[in-house]
């Protein structure tokens, strides 16, 4: 019995390692999605023509502390602009007095969302305060801020308490690291719902030009990818916990026997 048990115990940790690694690489790209600005791109046909028209104002009222949302969703759709969770960036000239294509250099410039941007009401008419709140689009909003950061928190408590069980040399405890990598995904899942139905109403309120084309950046499929990996290591670290629990109580009842 001792071979089996020492087979069955390779497996777990075989389990265990590979839970291991999903949740590192989970973590690393929402990490990374977080911190990059693709989670939605626009791509205009004619960015060039479009900047010239208006000059170096694009990028004053971009930039602006009074810029509402439809001000910087324009500049967005005119001068190929990139939006994150954090930052929205646009291309624009160097130098836009002496712009004279093909010859003047693009260069891509981006401005912070502010902690109050996060969290501030939308309308029901984008820009125009007097139409009322849009609360479905500003939750929405607030809450693809503070998802993935409790996605990244509860992964974090999940590694300290898998640390904790590997210094008491038990599998046990990776029952609630499995679980609380189960509720990250969850948090995950949420994020990416929540991004694309704010997208999806926006684009309502703010439809697109005929010249622009919009789609989801490679920021987001790494929200997207992230997810599955979470529910694959919580899988793993709460099928080892509990098999290996099972197992162990058999085999006291049978040395007892």
């Amino acid at each position: 019995y001792s071979s089996k048990g020492a087979m069955m115990d390779n497996r777990f940790a075989t389990a265990l390692v590979i839970a291991c690694v999903l949740s590192l690489i989970s973590t690393i790209y929402m990490a990374a999605s977080i911190g990059t600005d693709f989670w939605y791109e626009y791509h205009t046909l004619s960015p060039a023509e479009n900047v010239s028209e208006a000059g170096r104002s694009i990028w004053e009222e971009f930039v602006s502390e009074e810029a509402d949302e439809k001000t910087y969703t324009d500049a967005l759709f005119r001068c190929n602009g990139t939006v994150g969770l954090w930052r929205r960036c646009i291309t624009v000239p160097k130098n836009s007095h002496w712009y004279s294509p093909p010859e003047t250099d693009m260069t891509t410039n981006c401005i912070s969302f502010s902690l109050s941007d996060q969290f501030m009401e939308k309308y029901v008419e984008p820009g125009n305060h007097n139409s009322g709140p849009d609360l479905n689009r500003t939750y929405l909003w607030r809450l693809q801020f503070l998802l993935p950061f409790v996605s990244l928190g509860l992964m974090c408590f999940g590694a300290l308490i898998g640390l904790c069980a590997c210094a008491c040399r038990s599998l046990y405890p990776a029952i609630a690291t499995g679980v609380l990598h189960f509720l990250a995904g969850l948090c995950t899942l949420g994020l990416v719902g929540c991004y694309v139905a704010g997208i999806e109403l926006l684009h309502k309120k703010l439809p697109l030009p005929k010249d622009v084309r919009g789609e989801f950046g490679w920021s987001f499929c790494l929200a997207c990818v992230s997810a599955p990996l979470q529910f694959m290591a919580a899988a793993l670290f709460i099928w080892a916990a509990r098999t290996n629990r099972k197992e162990f109580t058999l085999l006291k009842a049978y040395r007892v026997a």
